[in-house]
């Protein structure tokens, strides 16, 4: 039985027909025995026609061969041996796309899957429009990635995934829609390119992540020299300033007896002996 409810009502009508047949069976053996297999074959055929689909089910049903009408989800009869019934998953279903070999526009090889999604709409269509309606979807989405994709180049391909996937959508859905499929995504998944791409892809990338870290050190080299000539303008501006820096550079060394400062001439004497050979310059280019 194909379902607990039918099996109930088979095994009802069983025992039924024991205990009504009992009787004409131990008046006639022959006849109760014929009358049992009947009976059996009734019971099997009755229990056949309560059918039950469930919530996410949908059931469509045929009456000799003919399309009647779409039955469910829950408990629901159809006619024995004239009706049948097929059921249709109604939730959002997933699908995987092979990984293919595509050309791109700039004539790069890559093989590349996905991932469909898609749901059952109406589910007459799904049956009588087309043989296998999961076949079909996998195969239409297959030929519409590759159309896609061949009218991109590789940079596209790489950066523009989501755009990719929408533009296969809408190609499958515009075909699919008369079958009653309705589809809510398609996503790339892997891209797989030859080696020799990969390495030099790799090497531009470290190349570029060499410029850039060649550009920020230039411009961190020229900071610092603005501001070294920056502090260079105040302490000459600032007579005390050198001997500050002076004194923190000395403090700086730090207090362990390692460390041996030797000030051969003190920075006062120094700026006097710049004042000084000034002076003297001064006297020796006047005239006499």
């Amino acid at each position: 039985m194909n379902n607990p409810i039918s099996g109930l009502i088979f095994f009802a009508l069983l025992i039924v027909g024991f205990l009504v047949g009992a009787p004409v069976f131990m008046a006639n053996q022959a006849l109760g025995g014929f009358l049992g297999m009947v009976w059996f074959f009734a019971s099997m055929v009755i229990a056949s026609g309560v059918q039950m689909a469930a919530q996410w089910e949908k059931g469509v049903v045929f009456q000799l061969g003919k399309f009647s009408r779409i039955a469910g989800p829950g408990l629901f009869f159809i006619i024995p041996v004239i009706e049948e019934v097929r059921k249709i998953d109604m939730r959002v279903l997933t699908m995987d796309i092979p990984s293919q070999q595509v050309i791109t526009r700039d004539n790069v090889p890559v093989k590349i899957n996905g991932v469909i999604f898609f749901k059952v709409d109406d589910p007459s269509n799904a049956i009588i429009k087309v043989q296998d309606y999961r076949y079909a979807i996998s195969q239409y989405s297959q030929t519409s990635l590759r159309d896609v994709i061949g009218q991109m180049t590789l940079d596209q391909l790489l950066t523009e995934r989501e755009e990719i996937g929408k533009k296969i959508e809408a190609n499958v859905e515009k075909d699919t829609e008369a079958w009653g499929l309705e589809v809510t995504g398609i996503r790339i998944q892997d891209i797989d390119m030859p080696e020799d791409l990969k390495k030099m892809m790799s090497r531009q990338a470290s190349a570029e992540r060499e410029k850039r870290a060649t550009i920020t050190k230039a411009e961190g080299d020229r900071d610092a020299a603005a501001n070294l000539a920056l502090a260079a303008k105040t302490m000459a501006e600032s007579p005390g300033a050198m001997q500050l820096r002076t004194l923190q550079t000395i403090d700086g060394l730090g207090p362990t007896a390692s460390n041996t400062v030797v000030l051969a001439v003190p920075i006062n004497i120094m700026d006097i002996l710049d004042q000084t050979s000034a002076f003297l310059k001064t006297k020796v280019s006047k005239p006499v």
